[in-house]
């Protein structure tokens, strides 16, 4: 099972908006108006949880920053075959 992580980052949205956010996270003073770090099982997760975001304080009020791509194969040798074809075939994304 792939896991992702990614930081979630929301401005120009009110208090009342930021209370209702799905996850934990810190409030902010500034430029942005929150953080969070999410973690996600698959990629299809993390979209279905843009969508939801999207709807809950507009689209272009959030952006998610994938910071880390985790899988189980990555916790076995470095001489893993699997971890080649992995390197090859892979494809990142970045929202």
């Amino acid at each position: 099972m792939v896991a992702l992580e990614a930081i979630l980052l929301v401005w120009g949205v009110r208090d009342e908006v930021l209370k209702k956010l799905p996850v934990e996270g810190y409030w902010l003073y500034g430029e942005y108006d929150f953080i969070a770090k999410v973690e996600f099982a698959d990629e299809n997760e993390l979209k279905e949880f843009s969508l939801r975001l999207a709807r809950l304080v507009g689209r272009g009020k959030f952006k998610l920053y994938p910071i880390k791509l985790s899988s189980s194969i990555f916790k076995n040798s470095i001489e893993n075959p699997q971890i080649k074809e992995m390197g090859k075939n892979t494809v990142f994304y970045v929202f």
